[in-house]
């Protein structure tokens, strides 16, 4: 059976614009699908940055009522100061204070590379009760080259002037020990105003290098 060869340009997919192709067993082989519930908005990449902030309307960055649900991804960040951890912190309308009110919670699990130590611990002083603060997302990472830090932080209905907003997630931290230490974090913002912005920072110095990316996560 000879092979038919398809001219790239002469697909249309215009009358299903927002769809992609995908097989199945008709006759010609082909159907639409839906597009992916989960959109990138921005993605911010650190060079020595003090700080990243995703602020809704500003350089196409949307944090609004357009997605019930927000993703961070930050990926390989690499902190330019030794035992600095990863943070993160809201406000509301034009406010550049980023102290909003948090109540959360933290756990981390660790396993060094020689198997020399392991362990789960609920994390004192990695947690907030009507704190102000910047939240931690991480343990300290070493500044060496092979270290740093990878995880997500989801985002619950930020524009809600109803309710509090919730977050969760987790990172892994790979360390100079070398070890493994995987944080997991959850709490929420008590505020019922709407936020409208997102800063990430190092508890000290810059993010050497890094990315960060903003996802919408589309009702299901």
């Amino acid at each position: 059976m000879a092979i038919s060869k398809f001219n790239y340009n002469s697909f249309n997919v215009t009358p299903v614009a927002g769809k992609t192709l995908s097989f199945n067993s008709d006759a010609d082989g082909f159907t639409t699908q839906g597009a992916s519930s989960m959109v990138l908005i921005k993605t911010l990449t650190a060079s020595s940055s003090s700080t990243l902030d995703f602020l809704n309307g500003s350089s196409d960055v949307v944090l609004d009522d357009t997605y019930p649900v927000y993703m961070f991804k930050f990926i390989n960040i690499h902190a330019a100061t030794n035992t600095a951890l990863l943070n993160f912190q809201t406000d509301t309308g034009t406010n550049t204070s980023y102290n909003q009110t948090v109540t959360s919670t933290s756990f981390r699990a660790n396993q060094a590379e020689d198997d020399g130590g392991a362990g789960l611990s609920y994390r004192t002083g990695s947690d907030q009760a009507q704190g102000t603060a910047f939240e931690k997302l991480s343990q300290a990472v070493s500044n060496d080259n092979d270290s740093g830090i990878s995880g997500f932080l989801q985002l619950f209905n930020p524009s809600s002037t109803t309710f509090v907003k919730h977050f969760i997630g987790t990172s892994n931290t790979a360390q100079a020990t070398p070890e493994s230490q995987a944080t997991y974090y959850a709490g929420y913002f008590n505020t019922t105003t709407a936020l409208t912005r997102v800063r990430f920072k190092m508890s000290s110095g810059n993010m050497d290098s890094g990315t960060i990316k903003l996802y919408g996560i589309k009702d299901s």
